[in-house]
C-alpha cells in the first residue's frame, strides 16, 4: 500500500455527487493525521480450522458470506447513502480505507467527527430520515409506521413526508439475500437451522421478523449459525427507532458452550435480587434463555462499523423475549483478540501494579457474558402501561440499556459469587471491569456503549469506587465498588421502569461525558500506541475455502 505523509492536509473540498441529502459541505478541513487515525485499529484474522466442519457446513459458508455482503451494502445506505460515489471520490488510499472502516466520512471513535473534507457533522438520523426534517415536523406528521423499526422517512416531490418500508427500498437486495439463505437451508443437515434460514429469508421480503426470531431461539444443535437482517437501533441517534442491517456468520464452540449453559438457569432468581421495588422487576425472564460461545468468521454491516461487537443478546423483540427468552452469543475469538491486543496493554498503563494480576481473560469473558445475560433482566415495558422502555426513552434508550446491562452483569457476578456459583477471586471481576471501562470509553460519544461507560466511570468516581494514585494508576476499592454497582443498578432500572425521558437525558448530558482527567488518561493510551479496536481480515481466502 502506498504510504502518505503522516499529516495529510487537504484544503480543497471533495465534491460528492450524492452525499446524504442536506449534509453541509465545508471548504476546508483541519489537518488530518491519517496514519494516526488508522492506527486506532489493529488487524486481526477471523479464521478457524474449517476442516473440522461437515462437508455440508463448509458448502453453506460461502452462501452465508455472500448474503452478509448484501447486508453490508444495505447498511452503507442506512449509515451514509451512496458508498461507491463516496469511495470513488477519495483519491488517497489511506483516507479511503478509513472511510471504509467507518462506513462513511465520519470518525465513529471520535464522536462522528468529519474526516473526509467536504462534510460537516453526521446527521443524528443518519440516512433514515431527511436531514432537513425537524423533530416537530416528524411528530406532527400523521403517517402510519413512521416510528416503525423497518421504515425510512422520505420526502415526496411536493415536500411532504412519506414512509418507505425496508422491503420496498431494498426489494432487489432482499430477493438476492433470501435466495442465498434458502439455498443454504437446503444444504443444512440440521432441521432447526434449515427452518430458521427459510423463515429468515421470508422475513427479509416481508419485514415480519418475529416468526424467524422464534425459530432462531428453538435451534439447539446447530454448528453453523447466522445473525442477519435489520437488528440494532444504535445508528438512529435522532429517535432510536430505526434498525440497521448487519450479519454475523458463526461457528459454535460446543465445548465452551457446555461450560456456560448452567448460568441461564439462574435468571429468574437473579431477577428477584435486583435492588429495586418489586414493581420494577415484575416481568419474568423467558425460560428459553441460552448461553453459547462462538467463533466468528464474518462480520458485515452495523456490527462491523467502527468498534466491533464481541457479544450478542438477541432477539430484541420484547414480545419474543418475554415469551421465549433470548440467546446470548459470546464471540470468543474476537473477544480474545481484544483482550490480548487492547485490554492487557491498557491494564499495564492504567491499573495499579498490585492489582494488575487480577486482569484475566476468564474475568473479561465472564463480565462480557453477564452483560449480555443482564439484557434479559429488569423491565422491558414501563410500569405505568405507557408502552416499551425503548419507545419512552427514545434516542437515549440505547445508552441506558447498555449501561443497565453492564452494571446488572456485575450485580449478577456479585450474587453468584456470594452463592458459591463463581469461584474465582471477586477482585478479578472488579479490576478487569475497571480496565474494561477505559477500553469502552474510547469508543466515543457516538457509541451507546461509549456513553454508557462514561456514565459508569463518572458515577463510580463520585462514589469513591476507585482511586487515582500519584503515579497515574488506578486502584479498585472493593467495598465502594460493590456499593456503586448496586446504586447505579437501582438508578438505571428506575429510569427504565418510569420511562423518564427527561431524567435519562439529564443523566446522559451530565455524566455521559469525558472530562479533562479522563481525557488525559485516554491521551496516554493513544501516545503509547494502544489500539482502540480491531479491524478484520476475513472472507473465504482467510478461511481457505
Amino acid at each position: 500500500m502506498r504510504r502518505l505523509p503522516s499529516i495529510l492536509i487537504i484544503r480543497l473540498a471533495i465534491l460528492l455527487a450524492t452525499p446524504i441529502s442536506g449534509v453541509a459541505a465545508v471548504s476546508a478541513q483541519d489537518p488530518i493525521d491519517v496514519d494516526k487515525r488508522l492506527g486506532q485499529y489493529v488487524a486481526v484474522e477471523l479464521t478457524m480450522d474449517v476442516s473440522k466442519l461437515s462437508a455440508s457446513d463448509r458448502k453453506m459458508i460461502p452462501l452465508l458470506i455472500e448474503a452478509a455482503k448484501i447486508m453490508d451494502d444495505c447498511f452503507w445506505y442506512e449509515a451514509y447513502g451512496n458508498r461507491d460515489q463516496l469511495l470513488g471520490s477519495i483519491s488517497d488510499s489511506d483516507l479511503r480505507r478509513f472511510a471504509e472502516i467507518n462506513y462513511g466520512p465520519w470518525d465513529r471513535l471520535d464522536g462522528n467527527r468529519p474526516v473526509v473534507p467536504g462534510f460537516a457533522g453526521k446527521p443524528p438520523g443518519a440516512n433514515f430520515y431527511p436531514t432537513d426534517m425537524s423533530k416537530d415536523e416528524f411528530e406532527r406528521a400523521e403517517l402510519t409506521g413512521k416510528d416503525g423499526l423497518y421504515t425510512f422517512i422520505r420526502r415526496r416531490p411536493d415536500g411532504s413526508l412519506t414512509v418507505v418500508p425496508y422491503r420496498v427500498q431494498f426489494a432487489d437486495a432482499m430477493k438476492r439475500a433470501a435466495k442465498l439463505l434458502v439455498r443454504a437451508a437446503d444444504m443444512s443437515e440440521d432441521a432447526g437451522l434449515s427452518r430458521y434460514l427459510k423463515l429468515r429469508a421470508e422475513a427479509l421480503l416481508t419485514d415480519d421478523y418475529q416468526p424467524s426470531d422464534l425459530a432462531w431461539l428453538e435451534m439447539k444443535d446447530n454448528t453453523i449459525d447466522v445473525v442477519i437482517g435489520p437488528i440494532e437501533n444504535y445508528e438512529d441517534k435522532l429517535y432510536g427507532y430505526k434498525t440497521a442491517h448487519e450479519c454475523f456468520v458463526l461457528v459454535k464452540d460446543k465445548d465452551w458452550s457446555k461450560r456456560l449453559a448452567r448460568y441461564a438457569d439462574f435468571l429468574p432468581q437473579l431477577q428477584a435480587t435486583l435492588p429495586v421495588p418489586d414493581r420494577y422487576k415484575q416481568e419474568k425472564p423467558g425460560s428459553d434463555t441460552e448461553l453459547n460461545a462462538y467463533d466468528v468468521i464474518y462480520y458485515a454491516g452495523d456490527c462491523n462499523a467502527g468498534s466491533k461487537t464481541i457479544a450478542i443478546n438477541l432477539p430484541n423483540d420484547e414480545q419474543v423475549q418475554l415469551k421465549k427468552g433470548t440467546r446470548r452469543l459470546q464471540l470468543k475469538n474476537a473477544m480474545r483478540a481484544k483482550f490480548d491486543k487492547i485490554l492487557l496493554p491498557i491494564a499495564d498503563e492504567l491499573i495499579a501494579a498490585d492489582q494488575r494480576q487480577h486482569v484475566t481473560f476468564d474475568a473479561f469473558f465472564s463480565n462480557t457474558m453477564f452483560h449480555e445475560v443482564a439484557h434479559g433482566l429488569g423491565i422491558k415495558n414501563t410500569i405505568d402501561g405507557r408502552g416499551s422502555v425503548r419507545a419512552a426513552l427514545r434516542e437515549h434508550a440505547g445508552a441506558i440499556e447498555e449501561g443497565k446491562a453492564d452494571i446488572l452483569g456485575l450485580h449478577m457476578i456479585q450474587q453468584l459469587h456470594r452463592d458459591g456459583e463463581l469461584e474465582a477471586d471477586l477482585l478479578n471481576f472488579y479490576v478487569t471491569f475497571m480496565a474494561g471501562i477505559f477500553r469502552s470509553v474510547r469508543f466515543g460519544a457516538a457509541s451507546a456503549h461509549g456513553k454508557a461507560n462514561m456514565i459508569r466511570f463518572n458515577f463510580f468516581r463520585q462514589y469513591g469506587a476507585f482511586d487515582r494514585q500519584e503515579d497515574g494508576k488506578y486502584r479498585v476499592n472493593v467495598d465502594r465498588f460493590r456499593e456503586a454497582a448496586e446504586a447505579l443498578s437501582a438508578k438505571l432500572l428506575r429510569l427504565q421502569g418510569d420511562g423518564d425521558y427527561e431524567a435519562a437525558a439529564r443523566l446522559v448530558d451530565e455524566m455521559g461525558v469525558i472530562d479533562g482527567q479522563l481525557q488525559a488518561e485516554l491521551d496516554r493510551l493513544e501516545e503509547k500506541g494502544i489500539p482502540v479496536d480491531v479491524v478484520f481480515r476475513q472472507g473465504l481466502e482467510v478461511l481457505d475455502l
